[in-house]
């Protein structure tokens, strides 16, 4: 039977465990950081997430279906979270020219000074970043992004933008040799992207 990775007798035993455990503090100061922005700013957690996303990422992906994929959230939460934000006067729908009932979401400028002083949310996340070594910073990104690429090939989280999940991406047998046949160049560690606007899924194209 597998052991909990909280149960402390089997944690304190387990580096695995301690590892995964430490994940989640860092998961639960996340979340503390981003409520307390937005109980600041007079607004829900996910629609900060939302306001931050609508700032930095294309037209293509403003839009309702892709954003609750993005967030792993119903259609119907999002579309709540949306007109929400529009009555605030933080964005507005733009509707697309071949179908009228799809439309594109853009932040107001009100809304884009608000997502511009939200997104800081994380920063003293980074703090503790900073002050590692060059080698250590590579050697959690790649760690990182390793456990993110498994948890999107078992379907526990979605849309990912990674190199990893590309299907401009190439690698050796090893997974290393890192190839962008987009760039036609080679990529050190430190240039792999955890969200990049020109990701192509290699199975469907998002």
């Amino acid at each position: 039977m597998n052991k909990s990775v909280f149960d402390l007798d089997h944690q304190n035993s387990s580096i695995e465990s301690k590892i995964v455990a430490s994940l989640e503090r860092v998961s639960e100061a996340f979340r503390v950081l981003l409520w307390n922005e937005s109980k600041h700013f007079s607004l829900s957690p996910i629609q900060v997430q939302v306001l931050i996303f609508l700032l930095n990422h294309s037209s293509q992906k403003r839009k309702v279906s892709y954003i609750a994929d993005e967030f792993n959230m119903t259609k119907a939460t999002i579309s709540d979270t949306i007109k929400t934000l529009q009555q605030k006067l933080l964005i507005s729908k733009q509707p697309e020219q071949n179908d009228t009932r799809s439309f594109v979401i853009n932040l107001t400028d009100k809304g884009k000074i608000l997502a511009l002083q939200t997104s800081l949310f994380a920063t003293q996340l980074q703090v503790p970043i900073n002050k590692l070594n060059n080698q250590d910073k590579v050697n959690l990104l790649l760690s990182l992004l390793d456990i993110i690429r498994h948890l999107n090939q078992t379907g526990i989280i979605t849309i990912q933008r990674m190199c990893f999940s590309c299907q401009f991406y190439e690698s050796n047998k090893n997974g290393q040799g890192h190839y962008c046949e987009l760039l036609k160049t080679k990529l050190s560690n430190t240039e792999l992207r955890l969200d990049c606007p020109d990701h192509i899924h290699p199975i469907a194209k998002i």
